[in-house]
This record gives structure tokens, C-alpha cells and sequence, in this order.
């Protein structure tokens, strides 16, 4: 019943639009979708970086369009994934921890592209359980095949496609996702030249962890260079939109699993030669990843289903400067440690609520067995923290943090304690809490628990169970967005 559901929608589509399956390629655009692992918005050098690497993504910037308030749902890496997929917040799709699996219930994108003629292939990192597989003619995300990086199937599956169909690709890379080397592109950063933000230590281990982790995004940016001279050596590179993005922050202590920008801050670059006529522009619009989905669609000429919650910004990649969204949401959930927490931000203010503020947050199990952590706990243990240092062993937390980020570039006072004049801190509150209502969210009383030693990033001698996902009875099959 479903995949007869599926057909008649997609067919439906097709005849409103007066268009069939046998569209010229060259009436619909290709797309490549570009994803890497754990890299901030703040660590690519066209976003401001004077120290990391990206020569490819840069010019793809002045050759395309720019993104500069472009968020995830999520801090976390496979739910942030299955949100991108389906078009949907996390706790509407079932799939709002990690490692848990998008339902088979949950529409998703490729399908319908799949379905409306495009060929549609998968390589490097998957991590989105087994339902999602539905929605690709091929996939290539075993360890021996898709490489260290998870880059090495990249250019090979846009050889093999068929040459008579547009195409959609989901490249995505295990850059820079822990651990780090030994490779070709080791040594590329050199840690004297490394520039520590405040809440890190400046010391000489964080330095080095952060150069390496710098090399491995100058590989991914490399990779991306590599895609794209394979599409100029087919002579589709014109008609094909390729958008560059990370799933989360980068994963250090007070970012990646974090709401605040350094966690939850993306950086999004998309060039389209036939498509982006005001090439070198930067748009301040805000937009959720949510709203990937629906844009995709809207490429191809179809109509995305009321399932996905986001709305295409099409219409900005040739107007980058017409208004878009007045707020985006998000959500952390259990990534490694027991979390709840939701988040809503304006381009000037955003507003955190922690439904777990007994508990500390300095990290993923990955980031927290690191030496930038270990640094950390060294700074700690002499009594020397700075405030933004010592937030990362805070415990408790703030309830709610309140910031004023054109005036605080990492969100280091919380003026949740401060007292407000404005009204923003009420407004946002009711805006967070009509959005919880809206989409079904919930905060159950059994969470699922740590996993993992906080203070050293090993796994704990327990025996592992889920808790409770947050979102009501109607979480999977609202088509509520909430406020836009």
C-alpha cells in the first residue's frame, strides 16, 4: 500500500507539472550533495578561518553562493542525518538519538526522486539504519571501499551512472570525524600557527589536536575538487548543483552536542553555474536543514509532501537576499550521555531550555577522550579555568541560556541570569514552547542513560539500554512546522 501511495503521488506530481519521467536531463538540474563529519561553520577559511586549509571550497564560494546562517537540527551525527533525509525535526522522525534508525514509515527525498526518473547513488558514510536504503540505486558505504575518509567511491560512482538520467548524489565523508591519521594530508596545519578559541586551553596538545583535525578538512576539501573535475571532464558540471555541508560542530569540547552556534552552525556553500547568476553572494537568510529536502524536490520540479517540515529556498539561490526564516530550531538528545535539550534561534538572539540541567555537557565520548579535553582537566585540576573553560564542566547547568549573539561571538554570557528589557527572553520562550507543542515534543521521564565516563570518554561497565525517544503519539505523523 505504501509504495502504490508513493507511485500515485509521484505520477500526480508529474502530471500537474505537465512534465513525465522522460524529462531532458538538461530541464532538470543534477544535484550533489556534499556532507562531511564533525565540521564547524567556523572551519573552513572563506567563513573566516585564517589557519585551515580549503582552497576548493573557497572558490567555490566566489564562484557560487554563500550561506551564513544556515543550522542543524541537531548536534549529532546520524540524527542530524535522518533529519536532512526526511525533511523532518528529529523527534518527528523516530530517530532522535544516536545511532537509532529512521523508520520505514518516514518519506524521504531520494525516493521521490528516485521515483520521478533520477538516478540516485550513495557513497561514504551512512549511519542512518537500514529503511533509508530504499532510496538509492546504489550505495557504497562499506569501510574497505569508500576509504580512510570515506571519499574514495566518490568519483568512481559518478562514472558509473547511468549517462541517460539527472542524478542525485549523497557523498558523504568520515572527515573529520575522530580519529586523525596518519595520511597523505598529515602534517598539512603545523600547531605553532594554530589559534585557540577561549573556551580550549592554549596549550601545546590542543594545538596539535586541532592541526590535525585541520588536515583532515583540507582532505575533504580536496576531495571535493576531485568530484568536481569529473563532472567537468562528463560536461554536466554546468547543469549541477553541488552544495557543501557538515552533519555537526566540530568535535571538541563545547561544540559538537552543543546548541549554541559552535555546535549547531553549519556552513553551506552551493555552486550551480546554469543556476546561480549572482555568483560571490553571500546570503544572510536564515535556514534550517530541514529545509534541504523540500528545496531538492522543488529542483526536480515536484511538490514536496506536507510530511516534510521545512520549506525550499529555491527562490534564494537567485534572489539571495529575500527574506526567508524568522526562526530555526533544534535539539540535543542522547548522544553518548543522557540529554535533553531544545533550542530557538533569531538571527540576533537565541535561546536555549535544558530539560536536564543537573547533568554537564563537555562533550561526545570521542571529544572527551581527546587531548584538547585532556588539557582541559589539566587547567581545571590547577584552578586556573577561565568561565568559558570551566563551562564545560559545569554542573548544574543553566535551565535556560539567553544570548545576544551579534554581540557575543561565542555565546559566553548568559543573560537568561541577567535579567531582560527587551521581551526577547518571554517572546522566545513562547515561540519554543508553541514549537514543542506544534510538532509533539515531549520530555519523558526515562531518558536513556550514560554510556560513557564523561571524565574520560570510556565506555561504562553497564549494561546498555534505551530509555524513552522524546515525541508524543502523533510526533511521526504530524505535518505541523511549527512557527516559520
Amino acid at each position: 500500500m505504501k509504495r502504490r501511495w508513493r507511485f500515485w503521488f509521484v505520477l500526480s506530481v508529474l502530471l500537474l507539472t505537465g512534465n513525465s519521467p522522460g524529462w531532458a536531463q538538461n530541464k532538470r538540474p543534477n544535484i550533489v550533495m556534499i556532507l562531511a563529519d564533525d565540521i564547524g561553520h567556523e572551519d573552513i577559511g572563506v567563513n573566516g578561518n585564517t589557519q585551515v586549509k580549503t582552497p576548493v571550497i573557497d572558490r567555490f564560494a566566489a564562484e557560487g553562493l554563500r550561506f551564513t546562517n544556515f543550522y542543524l537540527t541537531t548536534s549529532s551525527c546520524s540524527p542530524s542525518r535522518c533529519s536532512m533525509i526526511s525533511g523532518r525535526y528529529p523527534h518527528n522522525t523516530g530517530a532522535a538519538e544516536l545511532h537509532t534508525t529512521l523508520p520505514e514509515s518516514i518519506a524521504i527525498f531520494p525516493e521521490l526522486l528516485k521515483e520521478a526518473g533520477y538516478f540516485t547513488g550513495q557513497a561514504g558514510k551512512w549511519h542512518m539504519g537500514p529503511a533509508p536504503r530504499r532510496g538509492f540505486d546504489v550505495i557504497y558505504d562499506k569501510g574497505p571501499t569508500m576509504g580512510d575518509g570515506g571519499e574514495d567511491m566518490w568519483v568512481p560512482l559518478l562514472q558509473e551512472r547511468p549517462k541517460d538520467k539527472p542524478f542525485f548524489l549523497w557523498l558523504a565523508s568520515l572527515d573529520a570525524h575522530r580519529p586523525w591519521g596518519p595520511n597523505s594530508f598529515s602534517g598539512t596545519h603545523t600547531p605553532e600557527s594554530v589559534q585557540v578559541p577561549p573556551f580550549l586551553a592554549d596549550e601545546m596538545p590542543t594545538k596539535t589536536d586541532l592541526a590535525r583535525y585541520y588536515d583532515e578538512i583540507s582532505r575533504f576539501d580536496s576531495f571535493i575538487g576531485k568530484v568536481e573535475a569529473e563532472l567537468d571532464r562528463q560536461g554536466v558540471l554546468e547543469n549541477t548543483l553541488i552544495l557543501v555541508l557538515s552533519d555537526n560542530g566540530r568535535p571538541f569540547p563545547r561544540s559538537k552536542t552543543r546548541l549554541i552556534d559552535s555546535g549547531i552552525k553549519s556552513p553551506l556553500i552551493v555552486k550551480w553555474p546554469e543556476g546561480i547568476t549572482k555568483v560571490g553572494s553571500i546570503s544572510g537568510s536564515m535556514l534550517s536543514s530541514i529545509d534541504l529536502a523540500p528545496t531538492f524536490l522543488e529542483l526536480a520540479g515536484l511538490t514536496p509532501p506536507d510530511s516534510f517540515q521545512g520549506k525550499s529556498f529555491m527562490a534564494l539561490l537567485e534572489n539571495p537576499g529575500l527574506p526567508f526564516r524568522n526562526f530555526v530550531f533544534a535539539e540535543h538528545n542522547w548522544h553518548d550521555h543522557e540529554a535533553h535539550a531544545r533550542m530557538v534561534r533569531t538571527k540576533n538572539y537565541l535561546y536555549i531550555k535544558n530539560n536536564r540541567p543537573g547533568f554537564s555537557n563537555p562533550g561526545p565520548a570521542d571529544s572527551n577522550a581527546s587531548e584538547a579535553f585532556a588539557d582541559l582537566k589539566r587547567v581545571r585540576d590547577e584552578g586556573s579555568l577561565n568561565p568559558a573553560q570551566a563551562d564545560v564542566f559545569s554542573a548544574p547547568r543553566a535551565a535556560e541560556e539567553f544570548y545576544l549573539v551579534e554581540e557575543d561571538e561565542y555565546q559566553l554570557l548568559n543573560r537568561a541570569t541577567l535579567g531582560d528589557s527587551t521581551g526577547m527572553l518571554d517572546y522566545l520562550r513562547d515561540v519554543l514552547e508553541k514549537w514543542s507543542q506544534e510538532t509533539d515534543d515531549t520530555v519523558p521521564n526515562d531518558l536513556t542513560e550514560d554510556w560513557y565516563n564523561k571524565e574520560t570518554g570510556k565506555p561504562l561497565d553497564i549494561e546498555r539500554t534505551r530509555g524513552e525517544m522524546p515525541g508524543g503519539p502523533d510526533a511521526l505523523s504530524t505535518t505541523n512546522k511549527g512557527p516559520f
